[in-house]
């Protein structure tokens, strides 16, 4: 039986899971394929390695095209002019987000049905269909209830925007790629302060993770440190496929993988680890 360890020492998205799935063997090949059959149009994946906090890592990118571009995960913008990066990695911004916004850059809006539609026409295993329909329903009710919505009702934002649903696709292929039957995550670790969102300026653990964490008895550890660690596609993914927050008291591991965040926090890896343990 395989068991998946997920090490949220820097907090988890949807990014930083598909990297470190890759990461640990997951197979390209399936995943581009059922990226291929998506009814969605705007996007392209690239896959690369990277150093990361001097670690080399899986850094797993969604291009949108100018049609679809959200420029919504910009750290002066989430945190203002003031910020300072302090990683040298290229990339400034966070694909996996689902509330954050330009409020001059309006954003697709699909209801759960829409997407659900959308997984019912992509290339999927019946188990890695399962788990994406749980991951959106998961942040569906936590997004109704940080609204004042019904499931029915509620409208994703940027998690119905085209970079999302690749994420979300994405880490549930991969994950039944590795055939994995137990997930342990023990706890989460998040930062604090607040961040910019469409909405307005929110604390940190944003509405729809702290909803998503009560919901699910997810474990949080607030560092300490500012910034926002854990998206709430990353608290959905934790969600939807965890099986125990308890580690064995021994184990062996079997491989690891490393996935790289496209946010440049002081004091934070910017990193997700991922193993296989016996």
């Amino acid at each position: 039986m395989k068991t998946l360890y997920l090490e949220c020492f820097s907090g988890i998205s949807g990014d930083m899971t598909v990297g470190a799935l890759l990461d640990l063997g997951a197979d390209e090949a399936r995943l581009r394929e059922a990226l291929a059959s998506l009814p969605i149009q705007g996007f392209e994946i690239q896959i690369s390695r990277i150093k990361k906090s001097g670690l080399d890592a899986c850094d797993f990118d969604v291009i949108l095209d100018a049609e679809h571009e959200n420029h919504d995960h910009d750290m002066e913008y989430l945190y203002g002019a003031s910020h300072e990066h302090s990683d040298t990695h290229e990339h400034t911004f966070d694909h996996s987000h689902s509330v954050h916004t330009h409020e001059h850059h309006p954003h697709e809006h699909r209801g759960l049905v829409e997407i659900l539609d959308i997984l019912d026409h992509t290339q999927l295993t019946d188990r890695a269909r399962a788990t994406a329909n749980r991951i959106f329903t998961i942040l569906g009710e936590a997004e109704a209830k940080a609204h004042g919505t019904t499931l029915e009702e509620v409208h994703f934002h940027e998690v119905g925007a085209v970079d999302s649903i690749v994420d979300i696709v994405s880490a549930a292929v991969c994950l039944d790629s590795l055939d994995v039957q137990e997930v342990v995550v023990p706890v989460l670790y998040e930062g604090c302060g607040t961040v910019r969102c469409q909405h307005g300026v929110l604390p940190v653990p944003v509405p729809a993770v702290s909803n998503i964490a009560a919901a699910q008895h997810l474990k949080l550890h607030i560092t300490g440190l500012p910034g926002e660690f854990v998206t709430p596609t990353g608290a959905a993914i934790v969600a939807a496929i965890r099986t125990s927050d308890t580690l064995p008291e021994q184990f062996t591991i079997e491989h690891i993988g490393l996935g790289a965040g496209k946010r440049c926090y002081e004091g934070a890896s910017g990193l997700l680890r991922a193993m296989l343990i016996r």
